[in-house]
């Protein structure tokens, strides 16, 4: 009797603690829209696993990749329907929000990655991104260099005045349709996973992308030239919403925030590698890469679009370019 009734006992921890275990666990969802194979998802996935690590397992993230759970505008929302918890974004898509703090985008703020990365420890990215929490509540806890932007198309371009009439497909974002629109380009929306195959049929002529975007989407196979117009020097946030941030403990919040940083520098690395053998690899596939002038780019922007349209501020972008 006393057998089974240790037996019983016995059995009944062990049940206990497997749910008690399992209601400690907490599971979350982190969304972003790139593919497998990119260093964005790569890295996020080591993220998850790092924090469930350093979490002792309290924390179980599944990461969903290639717009599992909704395209760019959907994540986002996604984070205050608390349908998701942790995303990979663009400032772009936080602008929505908070406007000021796409101003990153508007077309040659940045002089290259680096100039970026330095913005991302200077006191108006920290103002600009508290500007962003206070008015959605979600916490900006690093940022992952993206690439350059430039241009792919089927017709040879050397100025700004040669993308006059030019049918380019761009992202549905005033500032990505920025650049474009100044040098008298017609923009389409087309949804990112329908780019290829628009490319392909000739319903746009050209897009616009990072040349690891261009390399990774395999762009490069439906168009003939590579036109280095360095025109966003792009990149990523890394968002806990506001919901998770409020319940974290102090020290949660810092084993959130030290992964996520850790995880954007490794994925940063990766792509600033693979940019720079990336001019090389489409000149082997038989594409034209033109250099062209950036300054006349540049000034055509400056000349035709106003901060004041996308309710920026002129004061943030001065302050950005006095970064060193």
């Amino acid at each position: 009797m006393l057998k089974k009734l240790t037996i019983a006992f016995a059995a009944s921890a062990a049940l206990l603690a497997a749910t008690t275990s399992g209601m400690a666990q907490t599971k979350l969802k982190w969304a972003h829209v790139y593919e497998t194979s990119e260093p964005f998802h790569t890295a996020s996935v080591w993220a998850a696993g790092e924090i469930n690590k350093r979490t002792s397992g309290r924390y179980q993230i599944d990461v969903y990749p290639a717009s599992q759970l909704g395209k760019e505008t959907d994540i986002n929302q996604g984070l205050s329907l608390g349908s998701v918890d942790i995303i990979i974004s663009g400032s772009s898509f936080a602008a929505k929000s908070y406007p000021p703090i796409g101003v990153t985008y508007y077309p040659y703020t940045f002089r290259d990655a680096d100039h970026l990365l330095a913005y991302t420890k200077s006191d108006v990215f920290k103002e600009l991104t508290k500007g962003y929490e206070d008015k959605t509540g979600h916490r900006i806890v690093a940022v992952t260099y993206y690439g350059v932007r430039h241009t792919s198309s089927n017709k040879p371009i050397k100025t700004c005045a040669d993308m006059k009439g030019l049918k380019i497909r761009v992202p549905d974002v005033p500032a990505y349709l920025a650049m474009p629109r100044a040098c008298g380009a017609n923009t389409a929306p087309i949804a990112f996973a329908e780019v290829y195959l628009a490319l392909q049929n000739g319903t746009v002529e050209a897009q616009e992308n990072p040349l690891t975007t261009i390399e990774a989407k395999k762009f490069y196979e439906v168009q003939k030239h590579i036109v280095l117009t360095g025109h966003i020097v792009d990149h990523l946030n890394t968002i806990i919403s506001g919901g998770l941030w409020k319940k974290l403990s102090e020290e949660d919040r810092k084993i959130f925030t030290d992964v996520a940083q850790e995880a954007a520098t490794k994925a940063t690395g990766e792509i600033k590698t693979n940019e720079g053998k990336l001019v090389d690899f489409f000149k082997q596939k038989g594409l034209t890469v033109t250099e062209v002038n950036k300054a006349d780019f540049r000034d055509t922007v400056l000349k035709n679009v106003t901060f004041e349209s996308f309710d920026y501020r002129k004061a943030d972008w001065d302050r950005i370019q006095a970064v060193k």
